[in-house]
């Protein structure tokens, strides 16, 4: 078994004496090794040395922090393959999964890399010899809540940009996947990072809760569920601090006949069965309008050959496993056609890992509990329209508003559902349409709770607070009410 996952704080592995959680491997359904469950006095040990730490750090220019950040990116790429070697023993993801997901952890940095260069002062004479200046300040230290299916990426989406805005952080990663942010905080030690501005709190929810009621934390990031991200926004801006949760998703694809069918049919299996389903942006709901067998048909013969084990990796638990296939279990009473039967799979070698084969269901009705919720696995729920407002009628019903994208060859078309679907990211032809750098992810309704996005450009507002200065210095100037 691995050494014991510690905290990391104040720029070193703790030696703690908590009680501990199991870290199993997806694959292989064996304990790999275990994190320490952390209670309020390592909290409290964090913030002091968050505290110490940004009396310092706020005190470095944008650049200064910035080149920290450079050298961060050359250490993730040094450390790409013990990266993501570390994504598939604690995620269960493939190796292939697992490299793209550091290298858009990369790409992340490199954006937070260019602040120097998006943010800068803005200053004018706003009435003879009287000048208004505004700038952007770090709000203090933070806090950043993490799931378990991007043990790298996710975690780039909050740390570069807020430590380079001159913030200290407080970050709590999944309990089923530490791995990760341990190795981030090693590497960010060796960049230059000063003790104490990143700190690492593993454990459950009642870490969890501590981090939202602390009085010295001013603003808290969250990405998991639906139902978490209501009660860490909730319990956040109850203790008056800044917060943005975002929550799970229920995407639509809404499929048309002139689509073009490879494309088509290539995008939507790699988006429903991408990391085996379990990312907010994955297509788990496909409303066709009209004739589109022959793409379902293509669809179900290209997932046929998705290997579990392979080129397919696992979910992320036993729990997991249960509840996505009692969902198929349930959708089959409710009458859906199964055409491609994932459950019950078995990898050779690996039979007590976590695995679900692509799953495939047609003719499911909107009604269905599997067309409503979402079932984070690689399954997806086919449903039929005879008209393309029908169609978006069913994905404005759906509570979510992550992602949603319609596969046409009419332009007028695909400009008509995108306007009209109720999804923060949207896209043409694009099975998992993630904005890159500098757009920012986020989506609507019960996807996102809070002001703005978390990443990009529009997480600057979030990390910062604005100071407006005033100033006049020529006593001669012409006096009027502005002045």
């Amino acid at each position: 078994m691995n050494k014991k996952i510690e905290n990391f704080i104040g720029g070193k592995f703790q030696n703690s004496k908590n009680d501990t959680i199991p870290i199993y491997n997806p694959q292989e359904g064996n304990i790999i090794t275990e994190v320490v469950n952390s209670s309020n006095n390592d909290l409290d040990l964090a913030i002091e040395c968050a505290r110490s730490a940004y009396q310092i750090w706020s005190k470095f220019t944008l650049k200064e922090r910035a080149e920290v950040f450079y050298e961060f990116r050359n250490q993730l790429i040094k450390n790409l393959d013990s990266l993501s070697k570390s994504i598939v023993e604690e995620n269960g993801k493939t190796l292939d999964e697992a490299k793209a997901e550091v290298l858009k952890g990369i790409e992340l940095t490199e954006f937070a890399c260019s602040m120097p260069q998006i943010i800068s002062d803005e200053i004018q004479e706003v009435s003879k010899g009287v000048e208004c200046r505004s700038s952007h300040e770090s709000i203090g230290i933070v806090a950043s809540i993490a799931p378990f299916n991007f043990p790298i990426m996710v975690p780039m989406w909050t740390i570069p940009n807020a430590l380079i805005l001159g913030n200290c952080m407080i970050f709590k990663p999944s309990e089923q996947t530490p791995i990760g942010v341990s190795k981030i905080a090693e590497l960010l030690k060796l960049s230059g990072l000063p003790d104490g501005v990143f700190n690492v709190i593993n454990g459950d929810k009642k870490i969890v809760k501590a981090i939202c009621e602390n009085e010295d934390i001013s603003a808290v990031s969250f990405v998991g569920s639906t139902k978490i991200a209501k009660i860490v926004y909730k319990m956040s801006t109850q203790n008056l601090k800044r917060c943005i949760a975002l929550g799970g998703a229920k995407n639509h694809l809404i499929v048309l006949p002139d689509a073009d069918k490879e494309m088509a049919s290539d995008d939507i299996l790699a988006s429903m069965s991408g990391c085996s389903g379990q990312r907010c942006m994955a297509a788990s709901a496909m409303v066709g309008v009209g004739e589109v067998q022959e793409i379902i048909d293509k669809l179900v013969m290209k997932a046929k050959k998705m290997i579990p084990g392979k080129n397919l990796g696992s979910v992320i638990s036993k729990n997991a496993q249960i509840r996505i296939e009692k969902y198929i279990d349930e959708a089959e009473k409710e009458g859906a056609k199964i055409i491609l039967d994932g459950r019950g799979t078995k990898v050779k070698g690996k039979e007590n890992g976590y695995f679900i084969g692509p799953t495939i269901l047609d003719h499911v009705s909107p009604e269905m509990k599997i067309a409503k919720e979402e079932v984070f696995g690689p399954v997806l729920s086919i449903m039929r329209t005879k008209e393309i407002d029908e169609a978006i009628k069913i994905e404005n019903k759906s509570k979510y508003g992550n992602a949603s994208s319609v596969y046409t060859q009419d332009g007028k078309l695909a400009d008509y559902v995108t306007e009209q679907v109720s999804a923060g990211m949207v896209g043409i032809n694009i099975g998992v349409p993630v904005p890159r750098e500098p757009f920012s992810f986020g989506g609507w309704n019960e996807s996102r709770f809070g002001v703005g996005d978390i990443t990009g450009k529009s997480s600057i507002n979030f990390w910062t607070r604005l100071k407006k200065r005033t100033t006049k210095w020529n006593k001669g100037a012409k006096k009027n009410w502005m002045s």
